[in-house]
């Protein structure tokens, strides 16, 4: 009899709906007096925070803590931008990624995942993320990058460090992130090291991909240096795998807690795209952005100060009773689906095509191969920090074969 029941600490991804309802009756806009920052909850507000950087910036720089090793990563780091910087980062990379792009990855994205599958071909039971969800997004974004896909365990190491959140508690203070950062300050080393020397052996040796394009690529006549790029690159590789793997093995773990979503998903893989948002919506992997409040500004019926820190909250803004009916619950089929997940304005996420594209075929050909796929004891999921990042780290699972 496979056991349902979820204990402790493993209830982490049933809990957070009802923690994140309770922050949305607290209001639109207010002040955590544990983290001293501003919270933003509803959808028409983060919304709004997202598409107005001017007022609401990205560059949160002047708040953090500095380390020598981020000040390299954070030079190419788009995401972080304001523009005018941002968009000339933004247009380099946007061509990659275009849904034409993206559509031509689907015969790759089908062969990867049908090689990782066929590598678990003889066992009934696997770790999904470290068989599939971890290994496939990895693989087709170092391949698009011209890096060595074969090298992918080293990249998973560099995210389990960058991701895993071990040293920070559920609320993190400054001191808190202040001791996180050095502890990952040594992986962060060996990254630039790596992409350094990719860079620079594909400016001596081009070939055809996204690193050599950007190295010749101009934006009003001027080029990134390698050091600008080390950051950019790094960057494309950390976070163009970790939101699928996230979004994977969240929904397989969604699924499973729901008797009848994957038998239903089985009889009609058409719905499998709305059920893809409807994860996202539901399990946001980074529930929060920062920014950072450039001049005095009345949000909510609050006064913000300027340089105060404001997170714009996904998670309760995915929630809001005002754009989606029943928001508390889970359904499969719900449509229209204007969850923020993927962000709003100009840091929309750029590789949103591409993480929606492996996450539609992943699921497809986990039902074409396996009758039934389950997870047995909630006992061994491992949880990711839900400080950093909603996912999991180990998801084993049980699974039938036609």
């Amino acid at each position: 009899m496979i056991s349902k029941e979820l204990t402790g600490d493993r209830l982490l991804l049933e809990q957070l709906p009802d923690h994140w309802q309770e922050l949305r009756e607290s209001g639109p806009v207010r002040f955590d007096d544990t983290q001293k920052v501003w919270q933003v909850l509803d959808h028409d507000t983060v919304g709004a925070v997202l598409a107005d950087p001017a007022t609401y910036s990205s560059d949160l720089s002047a708040l953090a803590p500095t380390q020598s090793d981020f000040e390299t990563f954070t030079r190419g780091n788009f995401v972080a931008m304001d523009p005018p910087e941002h968009r000339k980062l933004r247009t380099l990379v946007s061509q990659a990624f275009t849904p034409r792009v993206v559509r031509g990855l689907e015969p790759r994205i089908e062969a990867v995942c049908a090689r990782l599958l066929d590598e678990v071909a003889d066992r009934d039971r696997f770790d999904l993320v470290d068989a599939l969800a971890y290994p496939l997004p990895i693989i087709v974004i170092a391949e698009l990058l011209g890096i060595p896909a074969e090298e992918h365990r080293l990249f998973q190491e560099w995210a389990s460090v960058l991701f895993s959140g071990d040293q920070l508690g559920d609320a993190p203070d400054m001191a808190d992130l202040e001791r996180a950062l050095e502890a990952i300050a040594p992986t962060v080393r060996e990254m630039n090291g790596y992409m350094l020397e990719h860079i620079r052996t594909r400016r001596s040796r081009p070939g055809d991909d996204l690193t050599s394009r950007l190295i010749a690529a101009e934006v009003d006549g001027v080029r990134l240096a390698d050091q600008e790029m080390v950051g950019f690159v790094a960057l494309l590789l950390v976070a163009g795998h970790i939101t699928t793997t996230a979004l994977l093995g969240n929904a397989v773990v969604t699924f499973d807690r729901r008797p009848g979503t994957d038998a239903a998903l089985r009889a009609d893989p058409a719905g499998i795209p709305a059920a893809v948002e409807e994860v996202l919506r539901w399990l946001p992997p980074f529930p929060e952005l920062g920014r950072r409040v450039t001049h005095p500004v009345v949000l909510g019926g609050h006064e913000l100060p300027q340089d105060a820190l404001l997170m714009a909250h996904l998670g309760t803004a995915n929630r809001d009773p005002a754009r989606f009916p029943a928001p508390d619950v889970f359904d499969v089929t719900r449509s229209p689906n204007p969850h923020l997940t993927f962000g709003h304005g100009i840091h929309f996420c750029i590789g949103a095509p591409l993480a929606r594209l492996e996450a539609r075929i992943a699921l497809r050909m986990l039902h074409k191969r396996f009758r039934l796929l389950a997870v047995p004891s909630y006992d061994d999921v491992v949880f990711q920090n839900p400080a950093v990042i909603i996912g999991v780290r180990h998801l084993p699972v049980e699974v039938t074969r036609p």
